[in-house]
């Protein structure tokens, strides 16, 4: 896979295309980004099921989880009184975790709506669930990493190195978590021990940034079924292989707007999302997304 790192930026109008042979591999000329949701203000939270459905929240005007069928498109209000939530995904006994952040709380919800409060007064922002039930979750102006076990003790696993924290992955060993920063220009990585606590954190990834711009604006993050992450940022999609290097960087849907969430999911989990505002869009690719 080719190493990008060294080319300038005015090779950045190449990166989004099929021709360029560092994204061969993803994209297809012929699977452009389609609108996939509309008529939300704030899209955030993507997540997926074992059956490609994407959930979905809105963020400053929603009332709850969304759910965009896999099979016929189909938009529905899943979940009802649950406004507010920033991040979500489903754990390995099938429910809900989130990070409430409107009522500063993080939280399990089955799929009936029954809610379990597993931590309160955090500012949190996004999160993943690992297969032992371990819970990882951002807290943005804190410089927090935090750690929910699967026995519910409460960890600060890291703190105060990562330039606002936001968006949160894991790589399919489960050996590496992963967060993007949406203050600087890395994305983090730390190695997961049996017990889920945290070592060796390293400002692992470089994400490219736009002209002019300090930061990258890294902001949600997802994992391809080979270990590669794919993080939203202010120039696109930007996706890192296992070493760490630049593989290519996906156009955004909209230029000049701003994606905050993506996920992959479809019933082969080979379409990725993202949300852009008060929209998510969707390209099919030729790779898949990692299922937990």
């Amino acid at each position: 896979m080719k190493h990008l790192a060294f080319l300038s930026l005015a090779f950045l109008p190449l990166l989004s295309t099929a021709q360029d042979t560092s994204l061969h591999e993803y994209l297809s000329d012929d699977q452009p980004w389609k609108e996939a949701v509309s008529g939300y203000t704030f899209t955030d939270g993507l997540c997926t099921d074992a059956a490609g459905h994407l959930y979905f929240t809105d963020v400053k005007a929603g009332k709850g989880i969304y759910k965009l069928d896999a099979e016929t498109g189909k938009t529905d209000l899943f979940l009802d009184n649950l406004p507010g939530i920033s991040g979500l995904q489903i754990g390995p006994d099938g429910r809900f975790y989130a990070c409430h952040n409107r009522e500063q709380r993080v939280i399990a919800i089955t799929m009936k709506g029954e809610v379990e409060v597993l931590l309160t007064g955090v500012k949190c922002n996004d999160l993943v669930v690992s297969k032992k039930g371990h819970v990882y979750f951002t807290e943005t102006p804190t410089q927090r990493i935090h750690l929910i076990t699967a026995d519910k003790k409460h960890i600060i696993a890291d703190e105060g190195h990562v330039a606002k924290p936001n968006g949160i992955t894991i790589s399919p060993d489960e050996a590496t978590l992963a967060v993007s920063e949406s203050g600087g220009k890395h994305v983090w990585t730390w190695q997961i021990a049996e017990d889920g606590s945290l070592s060796a954190g390293a400002p692992f990834m470089t994400m490219w940034l736009a002209p002019g711009k300090e930061t990258a604006s890294g902001d949600g993050a997802t994992t391809e079924s080979k270990g590669r992450f794919f993080v939203t940022t202010e120039l696109g999609i930007q996706i890192f292989d296992p070493a760490g290097r630049l593989a290519g960087i996906i156009a955004k849907p909209v230029l000049d707007g701003k994606v905050v969430s993506t996920e992959f999911a479809g019933k082969d989990h080979d379409i990725l999302y993202v949300a852009a505002g008060d929209k998510i869009f969707s390209r099919k690719l030729k790779v898949t997304g990692y299922f937990r």
